[in-house]
């Protein structure tokens, strides 16, 4: 990462925009409260009788985040909360809406998870608040770069423990907490292993970078300075793939190769990434079962399902893109709840979008996923310190990945990979985790648009005088 990217520190206060937060944060509940209206009218031809307390629900959380964020983080980007907030208002409503079918409300399935999406948002808002509290300089979190590596080693392991882990649908990746249910630490791990990567590479990228090796066109870094990131990488890899998690495999390694490439500024990495990564793809689908079944669908949507003899979930998905069309059924008028089980409200929630919205309503939240991207991105821009420039591309780059993976899962594009979409998609983990890391993005944002102190006085000035003869 060249050092030309540093920002200019000026002493001159910015503007900070918060009204321009607060009147973007009440379009961006105003936005769900109409589409959660629009479902009641949809389903039962009235307004919904809990339309009232979702509304304050939603309000609340939106007020005590955007107060936090003008008292704790004046300067940040005005825009991630808008954003995080409708993305969050939009999930709440399309689960809501799923719960309406009875075929998804059943015992077996959990029944209704509205509600408790609703509650994990709460404490995903109140973490966001904790952060935002505790965190008052990200640039603290370097201190941590191998404590981090242990977390997320941790964090891994432990769905593999016995009497702790559970396996659900093939895959696994939770653990279970008597009490409170299920949690996937994986989703806490991508926060805790993007900051370890960035403390790395701030210390080591000027020897990964200048003392490589060339060959076959590639240049590698001494084994020394490569190895220690290699190693913690490969583990984690291996963690993952005895937990058959195909899709978080992806985002560590994607996330690996993006941090190396803006530390180093050497494209050969990509390359390298993509032979490695399509090479353990094709390894782990030829051994792996449950994995191979999801390859064998992505080859073959249309083939008889081996699971209920019917077609396939990646078939169902196409068809509800494609019955969508240009405009969509309207919300609550499309029959996605075909694709049965819970993953009409995780993994194919885009299928639901896709369909009662259309592709302008899908292609807009696209836009808003790349909105996020963006101001994260431009947050690690205008970062004046090595660490939090590639902190902040780390977690952007994980979200980015995150989403690319589920939306190409969902369209057919790639494997599914059982991901959930952050912040739209039903899952406690995932939207705690992803408040996180839009509070972690928001303080770095904040360092870097805080005007600098203004000089101490020169004592020599004040002794310099001018006589006049």
């Amino acid at each position: 990462m060249s050092s030309s990217h540093t920002s200019t520190i000026s002493s001159v206060a910015a503007p900070s925009r918060r009204n321009t937060e607060l009147a973007m944060l009440v379009f961006a509940v105003l936005i769900p409260v109409f589409a959660y209206v629009n479902v009641g009218l949809a389903k039962e031809d009235t307004v919904p009788a809990g339309v009232l307390g979702y509304a304050a629900g939603l309000g609340c959380l939106a007020a005590v985040a955007h107060l936090v964020v003008r008292k704790f983080a004046p300067y940040s980007d005005p825009l991630l909360l808008p954003i995080a907030t409708l993305l969050n208002g939009l999930g709440l409503v399309l689960i809501w809406r799923l719960d309406q079918e009875p075929s998804l409300t059943t015992p077996a399935l959990g029944g209704p998870m509205a509600p408790g999406q609703l509650m994990w948002s709460a404490v995903g808002v109140g973490l966001f608040v904790v952060v935002l509290l505790f965190l008052k300089d990200h640039r603290v979190l370097q201190r941590y770069t191998y404590i981090s590596m242990a977390a997320a080693l941790i964090l891994l392991i432990m769905p593999m423990v016995p009497g702790l882990g559970a396996n659900v649908n093939g895959a696994r990746i939770w653990i279970r907490i008597p009490g409170l249910g299920s949690l996937q630490p994986g989703e806490f791990a991508k926060i805790v292993i993007a900051v370890f990567f960035a403390g790395y590479l701030m210390v080591k990228r000027d020897a990964l970078a200048l003392a490589s090796r060339r060959f076959m066109g590639l240049y590698l870094p001494r084994g020394r300075d490569l190895g220690p990131i290699l190693v913690i990488w490969g583990l984690s890899l291996m963690i993952l793939v005895f937990e058959t998690d195909l899709g978080t495999s992806l985002l560590f390694f994607g996330l690996f190769v993006i941090m190396l490439y803006v530390a180093t500024e050497r494209t050969s990495w990509i390359v390298f990434g993509l032979l490695l990564s399509a090479l353990g793809a094709v390894s782990v689908a030829s051994f792996n079962s449950h994995i191979g079944d999801r390859v064998d669908n992505w080859l073959n949507p249309l083939a008889r399902s081996p699971v209920n003899d019917g077609v396939t979930e990646t078939a169902q998905a196409m068809y509800s893109f494609g019955s969508g069309g240009l405009f969509g059924s309207g919300l609550g008028q499309g029959f996605s709840r075909l694709i049965g089980g819970i993953a009409t409200k995780s993994d194919y929630i885009l299928a639901t979008v896709g369909e009662e919205l259309g592709l302008t309503g899908l292609m807009a939240i696209v836009v808003l996923y790349g909105l996020l991207i963006e101001r994260g991105m431009r947050t690690a821009l205008a970062a004046r310190d090595p660490f939090g420039k590639l902190l902040a591309v780390g977690l952007s780059g994980a979200f980015a990945l995150q989403c690319f993976v589920v939306a190409g899962g969902v369209t057919a594009l790639i494997p599914l990979t059982g991901m959930t979409m952050p912040f739209l998609a039903q899952g406690g983990s995932s939207v705690i985790a992803n408040w996180a890391l839009i509070a972690i993005l928001l303080r770095i944002s904040d360092t870097a648009r805080r005007p600098a102190p203004a000089p101490a006085p020169s004592p020599d000035a004040e002794m310099t005088q001018v006589v006049r003869t």
